[in-house]
């Protein structure tokens, strides 16, 4: 079985992996912008029982665009934002793929909240299904 391990900028905070993600995807939502300091963020979200947590974390909740909460875990030395879970997608954790520094990575197949996306931004990949 696949295992990726995905880690914080300094290296104290890992999720480590097990399996392949059950969904990749794009959002361009304004919070997302503000939590990746980008134009967008990708994540992957594995079954709560295949991702593992290394290391000490803050944790932080905020209501989502979509009206369901969302939980942070980010870690205290760097700040980076590592995992999150939404309670709209309960059971499934989602993790920033940046921290997993793979230029391999699974290519998303959503790319969501697009009503939102900076109009010079362009997400395609094979398959890739999009949503307002």
């Amino acid at each position: 079985m696949r295992v990726r391990v995905a880690s914080c900028r300094c290296g104290q905070l890992r999720a480590t992996c097990t399996g392949e993600p059950v969904r990749v995807s794009v959002c361009h939502c304004l919070e997302c912008q503000k939590r990746s300091g980008s134009a967008f963020a990708v994540q992957a979200r594995w079954p709560d029982a295949q991702v593992v947590l290394a290391g000490a974390f803050h944790s932080w909740s905020q209501q989502g665009d979509s009206g369901a909460m969302a939980h942070f875990r980010f870690c205290p030395t760097c700040g980076a934002t590592l995992v999150y879970a939404s309670d709209g997608m309960p059971g499934l954790t989602a993790v920033a793929v940046g921290g997993f520094a793979d230029p391999d990575f699974p290519a998303p197949r959503y790319s969501v909240w697009e009503d939102r996306r900076h109009r010079w931004v362009t997400v395609a990949a094979d398959g890739m299904d999009h949503f307002a």
